[in-house]
């Protein structure tokens, strides 16, 4: 895109409460059960019926509106969102608007760019709608299961510049829920999901374009390279002389644009009033103080902490922070002992190899007792790296104890620096091309030699001494 013009983004996100029953009655909210079976008289909108609004689920949007700065208001008003669409059976949505549960937010993102504060506007609870199905046989069909389940929505101001930092406050916003137990953050179910609203402007005017909404994106990068292939399109709008229209577009990954899908719909089309069968809702102090006390440590909070705290490299300490499992695997580990550093190199490698992460669970090979095991055997001598990744192959499954297993077996690193020495001189003999390429300055070259090494002891030479032994010789001049 020209340099001439700058991209605006603000972001809606629809991520949904984990609860065990609907917003407004007490259907069920788990996913795959047969269509229309998880409905009563209430989420159908049949008449005579009543909504009663779940108290957990104000309890979610309470805890992720603190975790994220929100102000929650002590007095919130749902109302009725009036549009007409096959998976919205009553024809209006049970939302907020005037009055949302809580305003003025702020989320704080590393970017490419340098470190950026996003605004958030505000979050307030609403039901979801059911679920058009199309491509049967020609017909569309709808599934009303999850109608009425419920969502908190959070609006961000158009603070993003890209459809990059766009993608980078998703992940940072999806984190913070997913550690507060908000939501599971999965985007391919629908459970965590965005609309962006795109424009572009001159570079350096503080006037706003014409806003456009993309729906329906169900990915990070699809998110990014939506709000580009928009900022593109309405860049080449406006260079040709024409107008940028107000409307609801979609993206066709595959052609890598956007498509047209509907005139934009403003507030007042969608005819707002107070739900006359839901009183006011309040949240007093009570549900306040105890949504603070259940606050979990944010992930960035943590990486922080790690990192500046534990020496944690950054890398790592984002891996470990990726998922509330992760992250009490890291803690346990660090709890009975083990080295930070040392633990924050094993498991991103070694444990996540043969995890299973669904949602908010993850399961898990090893144990942090038997990680925790295995690098104090590397960190007192006892086994090489090699050995120990070995040695986790072999518990992965079972209670047993790494320790028990290399003492039963007598296994230990091989720490006879007249063998080991011996070793060094035979390869070095054996590799005059590496040697002359290491004399002159190739220092790389070495890892190729202690590699050598620790494929002639299948992994249980020390390391250390190896290099140490290699060095030495290597750097004497030749004879």
């Amino acid at each position: 895109m020209s340099a001439r013009w700058e991209t605006v983004v603000g972001l809606e996100v629809h991520a949904q409460l984990l609860t065990r029953t609907k917003l407004f009655c007490g259907c069920p909210t788990s996913a795959g059960a047969p269509p229309n079976v998880q409905v009563c008289a209430v989420c159908l909108g049949l008449p005579g019926a009543l909504p009663a609004a779940n108290r957990e689920a104000i309890v979610l949007g309470v805890r992720a509106a603190l975790a994220l700065g929100l102000t929650v208001h002590e007095e919130s008003v749902f109302a009725r969102k009036s549009y007409f669409y096959p998976d919205l059976p009553k024809g209006y949505q049970i939302s907020q608007f005037e009055r949302p549960l809580a305003t003025g937010g702020q989320l704080d993102l590393e970017t490419s760019a340098g470190p950026r504060r996003v605004t958030l506007q505000r979050l307030h609870l609403e039901e979801d709608a059911g679920k058009s199905v199309h491509g049967h046989g020609g017909d569309s069909l709808v599934d009303l299961n999850r109608a009425g389940v419920p969502l908190a929505e959070i609006v961000s101001a158009p603070d993003l510049r890209s459809g990059e930092e766009a993608a980078t406050y998703l992940r940072a916003l999806r984190d913070v829920l997913v550690f507060q137990g908000v939501n599971d953050g999965n985007l391919e179910s629908g459970s965590f999901r965005c609309d962006a609203n795109v424009s572009v402007r001159r570079q350096g005017s503080d006037t706003l374009g014409t806003r456009v909404e993309l729906k329906n994106l169900n990915s990070f990068r699809f998110v990014q390279r939506a709000i580009e292939a928009e900022a593109r399109r309405q860049v080449a709008l406006l260079e040709a002389g024409a107008a940028v229209d107000a409307e609801t577009r979609s993206y066709d990954p595959e052609a890598d644009r956007t498509a047209s899908l509907r005139g934009k719909e403003e507030a007042h089309d969608y005819r707002y009033f107070p739900d006359p069968d839901l009183p006011p809702l309040r949240v007093d102090e009570a549900l306040l103080e105890a949504a603070r006390a259940g606050l979990g440590e944010s992930p960035a909070a943590l990486r922080a902490r790690w990192t500046e705290g534990l020496g944690v490299p950054a890398a790592a300490a984002r891996t470990l922070a990726s998922h509330p499992r992760i992250a009490e695997f890291f803690q346990r580990a660090l709890a009975l002992g083990a080295d930070a550093r040392r633990a924050a190199a094993w498991i991103p490698t070694e444990v996540l190899r043969g995890a299973e992460i669904d949602g908010l669970a993850a399961t898990f090979r090893v144990t942090p007792e038997q990680v925790t095991e295995l690098l104090a055997l590397v960190e007192e001598g006892v086994l090489s790296g090699k050995q120990a990744k070995d040695l986790q192959l072999e518990v992965e499954g079972t209670d047993a104890s790494p320790r028990a297993i290399a003492e039963g077996r007598g296994l230990r690193v091989v720490a006879d620096e007249a063998a080991l020495a011996a070793l060094c001189d035979e390869l070095i003999a054996g590799a005059e091309r590496q040697v002359a390429a290491y004399r002159k300055g190739q220092r790389g070259v070495l890892g190729w030699f202690v590699g050598q090494a620790m494929q002639r002891t299948r992994g249980a030479a020390d390391p250390r001494l190896v290099t140490r032994l290699l060095t030495e010789r290597l750097d004497k001049p030749a004879s």
